[in-house]
C-alpha cells in the first residue's frame, strides 16, 4: 500500500473517531461512514492515476466528482443511497477543512441526485387490529404467541422502531406508563405506553418458561436467547398473506399507521415528531401527504360529482 493510501486511511479514521468521540455518532452509522468514504477514496485512487493523500483531495474537481457518482449509479447503486455516500463525503471534507485547511469548492458544489418522495404506507385502523389478532395465531406455542402479539402491539401502540422494541430488557418489564427509548444515532426520547401494550407485555412474561437477568432481553428466541428481528418479520409476512393486505404491511408499517392514525386524530406535527424520534420535522410532515392522498381518495370515492359527470 502506498503512502498516499496510508495517509488516506489513517484521515479517514481520524475523522471516525472524532464523529464517535463528539457527535456521539452510533457505531452502525460510523460503519456506513467507513463505508461510503472508503468507497470514494478507492475510486478517486484509480480515477487519479495515483494516491489519494491530502495533496490529491485538495485537488477533486467536479468533473471527477460526476465521474464517481457515475461510476456508483453504474454499478447499481440507488440515488438514495448514493445521496447518503455523497452526504458522508461532504461532511468528511468538512472536517478536512477544519483541520487540515483543505478547501474543495467541488465538493460542496456537488449536487445530490433528486430523489422521490417515499411516502411512508400505513395500514388502516381496522387491518392494523386485525393484524394483531391474526398474528397471536401464527404459532401453537402459547408463549410465542403471545410474544409475537406482544412486540406487534409495541409497534402500532408505542410507534416503535422493530430494533427499539427488540432493544428492551427484562428490566423493563413491567412496563411504566412512560418508556425511554434510545433511538436512531443514540437519541432518547420519552414514550407513553397504552394499558393495552402493558397488558401484552405482561401475558407474554406470564406464559414465557424463560428467566433471564434483568439486563437480558426481554424478547425471546424459541431457545432463550434473544429475539431474531426476521422472525417477527416472517410472522407479520404470514398474517398479511392471510388477510388479503399488501406487501407493504410490514412490521414498520405499523409504526407508519401509529403515527398517521395520532395525525387524523387531531395530533400535532411537532409532538408527533418527538414520539417518533424524526431528527428534522421534515420526515414527520410526510404523514400530512399520506392523510391528504387519503382524503382525496374519500372525496373521489364519495364526491356527487365524481359518481355522476353530469351533475351541474
Amino acid at each position: 500500500m502506498t503512502e498516499g493510501s496510508d495517509q488516506a486511511l489513517h484521515l479517514l479514521e481520524q475523522w471516525l473517531e472524532r464523529m464517535r468521540a463528539v457527535r456521539g455518532v452510533s457505531e452502525k452509522t460510523i460503519e456506513a461512514y467507513r463505508r461510503d468514504v472508503s468507497g470514494f477514496l478507492g475510486f478517486h485512487g484509480i480515477h487519479l492515476g495515483g494516491p489519494a493523500g491530502k495533496t490529491a483531495l485538495a485537488a477533486v474537481t467536479i468533473s471527477d466528482m460526476r465521474a464517481w457518482m457515475a461510476s456508483e449509479r453504474n454499478r447499481g447503486l440507488s440515488a438514495r443511497s448514493l445521496a447518503r455516500s455523497l452526504s458522508a463525503v461532504k461532511s468528511f471534507y468538512r472536517w478536512l477543512g477544519e483541520e487540515f485547511g483543505i478547501e474543495a469548492a467541488s465538493i460542496t458544489a456537488t449536487r445530490a441526485p433528486k430523489l422521490k418522495q417515499r411516502l411512508p404506507r400505513p395500514v388502516d385502523a381496522t387491518a392494523a387490529k386485525a393484524l394483531i389478532e391474526r398474528v397471536e395465531l401464527q404459532n401453537q406455542t402459547p408463549w410465542i404467541a403471545a410474544r409475537d402479539v406482544a412486540v406487534v402491539t409495541l409497534l402500532y401502540g408505542c410507534g416503535l422502531r422493530i430494533s427499539e422494541a427488540l432493544s428492551l430488557t427484562r428490566g423493563d418489564h413491567p412496563l411504566p406508563e412512560v418508556l425511554r427509548i434510545k433511538g436512531k444515532g443514540d437519541k432518547t426520547r420519552i414514550v407513553p405506553v397504552l394499558p393495552a401494550a402493558r397488558a401484552a407485555v405482561a401475558d407474554y412474561i406470564k406464559h414465557c418458561p424463560y428467566k433471564p437477568p434483568p439486563d437480558g432481553p426481554l424478547f425471546l428466541g424459541l431457545r432463550g436467547g434473544a429475539l431474531n428481528p426476521r422472525q417477527i418479520q416472517k410472522t407479520m409476512e404470514q398474517s398479511r398473506l392471510q388477510l388479503g393486505l399488501p406487501a407493504t404491511a410490514t412490521p414498520h408499517a405499523l409504526r407508519h399507521s401509529f403515527a398517521t392514525h395520532l395525525l387524523e386524530a387531531g395530533g400535532d406535527l411537532r409532538s408527533i415528531q418527538e414520539l417518533l424520534g424524526h431528527a428534522s420535522l421534515s420526515t414527520t410532515q410526510a404523514y400530512t401527504a399520506v392523510n391528504q392522498a387519503r382524503l382525496m381518495e374519500v372525496y373521489d370515492k364519495s364526491h356527487p360529482r365524481s359518481k355522476d359527470p353530469k351533475t351541474e
